[in-house]
């Protein structure tokens, strides 16, 4: 094929002069470079072995996109994303023409070390880019023409990026066509590979461009929310990833997941048109990769997953699906409980509390500076809520959050669940091994929910990780680095557990930067604030109201189940209650009413037992009235008479100071 010239468009023109003007900035020489040194052979080893997931989805690509090209003067090469040359094939007598300008495995090519060049300022602008000859900023560069596209996995983060480097005499045109549908075949790879036990739906405006490298693909879970999109999804819709994330099937495609899995149980259905919100118009097809549910198991998958966005800390369930996957699958892999995109930050948590709003300030303090923090409280207190918070007002945000649930996991499994396993490593291993969720979590955030139920035999092997940094996975040769925030939850005393040798004393203070006490329920002034919220949440059109009857049962519950069994409770309300309508005491658990009256009957009966010295000493005669009315007016008289104070009033009835404002906004209903 004839070599054609390179015209610069006005959008490129300005790509390549911003970055001549930052090459000039960073103060590189036009002339020497940056004097970037290769990297030896131990770095470019622990490369490799972090982006080994990479490598091994981009390599047929690789050798594939080779074929096009060969005998043409070319190399195919792929970095990681901090511009690291990981892997490279091409022609031979041009591989050691492009070894004399350290182009090769080990070299750093970002715009830091080597100026303009496609690589680097494809890594910077997040967009295909094409460098040619003299638009290279060194001047030893000027021999090439560049073709990059950068990787980019299911959430938008780049993975690292695919270029063809050649001799800028034999530039074609097509070769920067041939490297974009390269770079998305590895990400379509790498999206099919997180998502393999989801739902992933194919569309296309026209039919027969399904199934082809232009179409866009959505993955979905069992409820019906958007998990994550190939680059054609997101320029066919014209939304970001984020945006698109936020939707449910039914919001952006008008179709309930049901409906589809019905109408596709036959395996020759043909593509169903869809319209999205703006009036675009397309053809989808799904793909199922697990046995098609049925409707009853789909309600209760969308139940399960609507209450575990809102309650506060759910146990988490073994994912068995992770351990299909190979431990070749590296740190960068997603996990799969990432907290969405929407997830509420530290922020959010202010309901008034005071006690909140310390932990809160508290951790805002130690935040993103590697201090370890352990969440103490009762079950139910939110811990979950308050770890995924630290987690998305963190630098480590856009990484995955990967939850653990100590007590969840059978004893015999927990092992393989935290450290991953190779093949065969044990009876009932799978074919290709599992990763475990610490190499999951690489680059983000490990929450060790129910820390204090770890079998003290593995207490050890955690902490040699945590120190280290590295996982050996049972029966593996070689270790793994892993980069983790290390949050930590439980509702046990962990100082009477080393007191009975039942928990590492070492491993306590490795994971005790920062203790935190979320308070229980009953001791949080934020009940009104907790109950619109989550009714907002749960009914967010038409939001029930609580009844005066239903409130003052609120107030006076003691609430062992804590956030989660408000969150529970509230649910089954509003779907007694209907839209828009008044909460009744009818309209809850009977289970629940019993227990409130007794409680707040219980209440009374201890608060006159306690205050009758005191009430005696005072002169505060009370009237002949029903019980827990007569606490009610034994405190408001109480605070009268010490003119307000709630301490000194709290202190002389010898009750705490959140029983003095419940009674005081009891009187106000």
């Amino acid at each position: 094929m004839t070599p054609l010239s390179v015209a610069a468009s006005p959008a490129r023109a300005s790509l390549i002069a911003n970055s001549h003007l930052r090459c000039e900035a960073l103060g590189i020489d036009p002339v020497r470079g940056a004097d970037e040194a290769l990297a030896g052979r131990p770095e470019l080893a622990l490369a490799l072995q972090r982006n080994e997931r990479l490598c091994s989805h981009a390599a047929p690509v690789m050798e594939m996109l080779f074929e096009q090209i060969v005998d043409s003067q070319s190399m195919v090469l792929l970095t990681d994303a901090a511009g690291t040359v990981l892997h490279a094939i091409g022609d031979s007598a041009f591989l050691s023409r492009a070894a004399r300008v350290t182009l090769q495995p080990g070299a750093n090519w970002s715009e830091a070390a080597q100026g303009t060049n496609a690589i680097g300022t494809a890594l910077i602008e997040e967009v295909p880019t094409l460098i040619h000859a003299d638009e290279h900023y060194v001047r030893s560069n000027r021999f090439l023409t560049c073709s990059a596209a950068p990787i980019l996995d299911p959430r938008g983060n780049i993975l690292g990026v695919l270029d063809v480097s050649g001799d800028q005499r034999g530039y074609h045109q097509h070769t920067m066509a041939l490297v974009k549908m390269s770079a998305r075949m590895i990400e379509n790879h790498w999206l099919a590979d997180d998502h393999r036990q989801a739902l992933r739906l194919h569309f296309h405006p026209r039919p027969e461009f399904i199934g082809t490298l232009v179409e866009g693909i959505v993955a979905v879970s069992p409820d019906g929310r958007i998990l994550g999109a190939n680059r054609g999804a997101l320029e066919l819709t014209g939304l970001s990833g984020a945006a698109l994330r936020a939707h449910t099937l039914s919001t952006l495609m008008g179709v309930e997941i049901g409906a589809l899995v019905d109408r596709f149980r036959h395996p020759l259905g043909q593509p169903l048109a869809v319209t999205l919100p703006d009036g675009r118009r397309f053809h989808l097809q799904p793909r199922f990769n697990w046995p098609v549910w049925t409707a009853s198991s789909l309600a209760s998958a969308a139940t399960e997953r609507s209450a575990d966005a809102t309650s506060s800390a759910l146990p988490t369930p073994l994912d068995r699906a992770d351990l299909d996957s190979p431990v070749a699958d590296l740190p960068s892999r997603p996990a799969p409980r990432t907290a969405p995109s929407q997830a509420p930050g530290l922020q959010a948590l202010h309901s008034g509390d005071p006690q909140i709003a310390t932990v809160v300030d508290k951790i805002r303090r130690v935040m993103d500076r590697d201090i370890p923090i352990l969440l103490l409280g009762e079950t139910g207190t939110g811990k979950e809520v308050f770890a995924r918070a630290i987690h998305q007002d963190s630098r480590r945000a856009r990484q995955p959050f990967v939850a653990v649930n100590c007590a969840s996991i059978p004893e015999t499994l927990i092992e393989a669940e935290l450290f991953g396993y190779e093949e065969g490593a044990f009876t009932g291993a799978r074919r290709r091994g599992a990763v475990g969720k610490i190499v999951q979590a690489h680059g983000g955030t490990l929450f060790l929910d129910e820390i204090g139920d770890m079998p003290l035999s593995l207490q050890a092997h955690l902490l040699r990780v945590l120190q280290e940094r590295q996982v050996m996975p049972l029966g593996g040769s070689r270790s793994i680095p892993v980069d983790v925030s290390v949050v930590c939850a439980t509702h046990r005393n962990l100082r009477e557990m080393i007191q009975a040798q039942t928990f590492r004393e070492d491993l306590y203070y490795r994971l005790n930067g920062l203790a935190l006490k979320l308070p229980p329920l009953r001791e949080r002034s934020d009940l009104p604030t907790l109950v619109e919220r989550l009714l907002g949440q749960l009914a967010p059109e038409n939001t029930p109201r609580l009844s005066g009857p239903v409130r003052r049962l609120f107030q006076h519950c003691s609430w062992p189940g804590n956030v989660r069994q408000l969150h529970n409770v509230l649910r089954t309300a509003c779907v007694m209650a209907g839209p828009g309508q008044e909460v009744l005491p009818e309209h809850l658990p009977d289970d629940f009413v019993e227990e409130a009256r007794q409680a707040m009957q219980a209440a009374g009966q201890r608060l006159i037992a306690a205050e009758e010295p005191q009430i005696a000493s005072s002169g505060i005669t009370p009237p002949s009235v029903p019980l827990h009315a007569l606490a009610h007016q034994t405190i408001r008289q109480a605070v009268a008479q010490c003119d307000g104070n709630i301490s000194l009033a709290a202190r002389r009835l010898g009750v705490s100071r959140n029983t003095v404002y419940r009674a005081l906004r009891n009187t106000s209903d």
